[in-house]
């Protein structure tokens, strides 16, 4: 039973149970016509999205892969990898129409009446997102690609969108993770300057590739996962693996600066908190 629109979602075990318990998720306070956004998805002033801070004509790079045995186009990729942490890649041989199929399936199933997910952690967070997703995971044998887990995300029209974010920034745990932008134009990515943010507009047929936490942590630093908000698709380690800086790197006589890490762990330090922007990463500093 939907509550009534007069000043609806008050309290919040009221919302919890609409959008939690019920499964109603976000679509269903969007489908309720609300004229102002609950309380429990207004952002603090400091997490909200702020345009001024947007770097004028600033861009990741984006990598033509069509070659992609070029020692260029490799060092184009470690270059990215460790200064950026992001960037977009073209020409990657995955056919435009398997990734449109990927966005129309996508809105078929949020059309369904279906139970999702909603807000990551509702219990830590500071405000909630104004987000549905729904997550599939699989494993296999491998360390780096032990497995993948890929998440469909669905942001609902918004009664007051400058209140609220999708994602909250933050970096991702896993190895890498890829993503499929669609027409919402919401990725944002932490310039190398700290401060500033850049706008990534999606290009048809591309991909964007971000480092996650777990790769930092394995390269010993030498590739940096960074801030951003909004994604996708994520490649990580398996849960029972232990993640730290790789025995080639540590052999080489590099000094290590994270330690050794059960990776379920830092999964779960990461779900425990808030979105926190680069934090979770001090859970593996030695």
């Amino acid at each position: 039973m939907a509550p009534t629109l007069a000043d609806p979602f008050n309290d919040s075990s009221t919302l919890v149970e609409f959008v939690i318990n019920q499964g109603n998720g976000v679509k269903g306070l969007s489908k309720l016509g609300l004229t102002a956004l609950p309380k429990q998805y207004i952002q603090p002033l400091e997490e909200r999205m702020c345009m001024t801070n947007i770097i004028p004509q600033g861009s990741i790079p984006i990598i033509d892969m069509s070659n992609w045995e070029d020692p260029k186009v490799v060092k184009s990729i470690w270059d990215a990898a460790s200064k950026w942490g992001f960037f977009q890649i073209a020409n990657h041989d995955v056919p435009v129409e398997v990734l449109e199929n990927v966005k129309d399936a996508t809105y078929n199933f949020f059309r369904l009446p279906a139970k999702v997910g909603t807000s990551v952690t509702p219990q830590a967070e500071k405000a909630l997102e104004w987000k549905d997703y729904l997550s599939l995971f699989y494993a296999k044998e491998s360390l780096l690609m032990g497995s993948i887990r890929t998440n469909l995300n669905y942001y609902p029209k918004c009664p007051n969108p400058k209140l609220t974010v999708g994602v909250g920034r933050h970096s991702d745990v896993p190895t890498l993770t890829i993503l499929l932008q669609e027409e919402i134009r919401g990725l944002f990515v932490r310039g190398n300057e700290g401060g500033d943010w850049i706008h990534v507009p999606p290009i048809k047929g591309s991909l964007v590739i971000n480092v996650g936490d777990a790769l930092q942590i394995m390269s010993n630093g030498r590739y940096r996962s960074v801030e951003h908000r909004v994604p996708p698709f994520f490649v990580n380690p398996r849960p029972t693996d232990m993640i730290g800086p790789l025995p080639e790197l540590v052999a080489n006589g590099e000094i290590p600066i994270y330690k050794q890490v059960l990776y379920s762990d830092y999964v779960k330090h990461f779900f425990r908190k808030t979105h926190d922007g680069k934090k979770t990463v001090e859970f593996a500093e030695l």
